[in-house]
């Protein structure tokens, strides 16, 4: 399968008459407006004579970044309310992205949208240009990929998988390099931990968002943090999860035994010595409700195929059919409990970011079943959103896409 173009050469031209846009504000009810226009903008448009050509220019910056996702547009998975136009400090046009284009972005590899715009008493124009998303491959990383091969053939085809239609091969071969790399600083840090005072770590890792989480833990239903082997989860876990000294002894891991039974006690001591709960996979829906209740934050790493055929759903997962656990989508439908996505990554500087996103909503159906799964598949995506945001530090050495009976 051939790559599109390179995110560099693509471009997004539109144009709008004035009339056209004074019709349209004339025939569209408040509401649909304001879902089409962001505050800022209709704000920023104000409301004297030159309103008219300002939200023109603003649909055709909105119509120019759509062009430059055809495929994503016919498909329905991009609409122009996903992008919004501000000024920066210099009054300079900026592109704002939802979640969802910013997702659209990464999977194609590009790491922002430059936009200009111009308009005349008769129409408005804008030209929206993609900037192609540079990744860092230190010596290290090369090193790794070439003389120490370690799955190098399933990282490569799990790549394909997710970039294949959009990076050529040689920037595949350097998206894998830049993941080895960061499996050597993973090691590396997990080894200096233990020497770093408390001000070390302090200083070692930020948070974005803990807002989503306070105000989730206020409902009084518990929380269930929705994760995956994003960044270094070590540090993540033992060091980030230490400066909320107000959960202490209600975060509780929902982790699988592992082999053999000396690295799983050794496991198991280390999370209960960093004050932190650990929950077995199988046979544990009652005990997590009951933590729920008592207003436990269960924290459930989302990202593996379960070993039992009982224990997952099949849903896509970056366009994939990929057996996936059920038992997220169920507890939060049973409990009530807010869900909260979290993801961690390391920073150029070599700290670390621990955020939390706002809640996904459960899917409600009078099918339990399709809600289990229509649920499971919109965790997915949110999954598909925090590894996107960097790609080169999850697992891709991972088997992520089973081959399941009876599916080609």
């Amino acid at each position: 399968m051939h790559a599109e173009a390179p995110a560099s050469a693509r471009c997004g031209i539109d144009t709008i008459e004035i009339s056209r846009m004074e019709k349209f504000l004339a025939d569209t009810p408040p509401e649909q407006i304001a879902q089409l226009f962001s505050p800022t903008e209709l704000a920023d448009a104000g409301d004297g004579p030159r309103r008219l050509e300002g939200l023109a220019a603003r649909f055709a910056a909105k119509e120019a970044c759509c062009k430059i996702f055809p495929r994503e547009t016919a498909l329905g998975t991009l609409q122009p309310c996903d992008f919004s136009v501000r000024r920066n400090n210099y009054g300079a046009p900026e592109i704002e992205l939802s979640s969802n284009a910013r997702a659209v972005l990464d999977r194609n590899w590009i790491e922002t949208l430059r936009i200009s715009l111009t308009h005349t008493d008769a129409s408005a124009s804008a030209v929206a240009t993609a900037e192609p998303r540079l990744l860092d491959v230190p010596w290290f990383g090369k090193w790794f990929y070439y003389l120490i091969p370690y799955r190098r053939g399933v990282v490569l085809n799990n790549l394909h998988r997710v970039f294949g239609e959009v990076l050529p091969e040689t920037e595949l071969t350097r998206l894998a390099q830049a993941f080895y790399a960061h499996y050597v600083r993973f090691f590396f840090e997990i080894v200096k931990l233990p020497f770093m005072s408390t001000e070390q770590k302090k200083r070692f890792i930020r948070f974005e968002n803990t807002e989503a989480v306070f105000a989730a833990h206020r409902k009084g239903k518990g929380v269930i943090l929705l994760t995956g082997h994003f960044g270094n989860w070590e540090v993540s876990t033992v060091v980030g999860i230490a400066q909320f000294p107000q959960f202490k002894g209600l975060f509780h891991f929902v982790r699988r035994q592992l082999k053999p039974e000396w690295v799983n006690r050794l496991v198991t001591w280390r999370f209960r010595r960093a004050g932190l709960g650990t929950i077995a996979r199988q046979g544990s829906l009652d005990s997590i409700i009951d933590l729920l209740q008592n207003e436990a934050i269960i924290v459930y790493v989302f990202d593996h195929h379960p070993r039992k055929r009982t224990a997952f759903v099949v849903v896509d997962f970056f366009g994939h059919p990929a057996g996936t656990s059920k038992s997220p989508a169920l507890i939060a439908l049973a409990s009530g409990s807010p869900v909260i996505p979290a993801t961690s990554w390391r920073e150029p500087d070599g700290t670390h970011v621990l955020r939390f996103e706002d809640p996904i909503p459960p899917v409600e159906c009078e099918d339990a079943g399709e809600a289990i799964l229509q649920t499971t598949r919109s965790f997915n995506a949110a999954l598909e959103r925090m590894v996107l945001r960097h790609p080169e530090q999850w697992i891709w050495d991972y088997k992520r896409w089973k081959k399941l009976k009876g599916m080609t």
